[in-house]
């Protein structure tokens, strides 16, 4: 293989790490949407808010992957994402906080979720702190991306598009693979949620 063709091969891979990130991201938006929801009203809708929010897990853990490699990849010199670039300034600045948020929004949830009420206060603040912050920088976040991941579906399943990519069959999978452990963990939260009915509730 010549140089110039294996150029070609890693600037590929570059494209579909991209066209997956932006794949998964518009599942999250979808997911979030519906989140979104039962925040509104969380002590009315404190199951779906958790078996929601466990389900957020599969897809958030594939999209904190490709986003990682990406970001690893350009800042350890790979020739290929070299070439590409680095993202607008603003995209850089966001990308740490917006994944810092996430960690902290989920990760506090799921031990809300597994310590039950006796666990409100401290982490309870946390959490509704980590939702304040993440909620801006996700706003702006998606502000940013929203057109590119909702033209990543449309080129990837809508007809035969000139810019579909090879290995759509495999980003499809890694995206069921994310969705399929998210529905195990939404059953794994759903058998944690009668304390949690029962301080709404009872």
């Amino acid at each position: 293989m010549t140089a110039t063709a294996a150029a070609v091969v890693e600037d590929l891979g570059v494209r579909r790490n991209a066209r997956l990130s932006a794949l998964t991201g518009f599942v999250l938006l979808l997911l979030l949407a519906a989140e979104g929801v039962t925040v509104l009203r969380v002590g009315a809708l404190i199951v779906p808010h958790m078996v929601i929010g466990a389900l957020l897990l599969g897809p958030v853990l594939l999209k904190l992957s490709t986003t990682g490699w990406k970001i690893l990849r350009y800042y350890t010199h790979a020739p290929e994402y070299v070439r590409a670039g680095p993202p607008p300034i603003l995209r850089r600045l966001l990308a740490p906080v917006v994944m810092v948020c996430t960690v902290g929004l989920l990760g506090t949830g799921v031990v809300l979720m597994i310590d039950g009420p006796s666990s409100t206060g401290r982490m309870s603040l946390l959490h509704k702190a980590f939702f304040v912050l993440w909620f801006v920088a996700m706003t702006l976040h998606v502000l940013a991306h929203v057109a590119t991941s909702a033209r990543a579906v449309v080129v990837e399943y809508v007809g035969r598009h000139p810019d579909a990519l090879p290995g759509r069959g495999t980003r499809l999978l890694a995206l069921a693979g994310a969705l399929v452990l998210g529905v195990g963990l939404a059953a794994w939260a759903s058998t944690l949620t009668a304390p949690w009915t029962a301080l709404f509730h009872g």
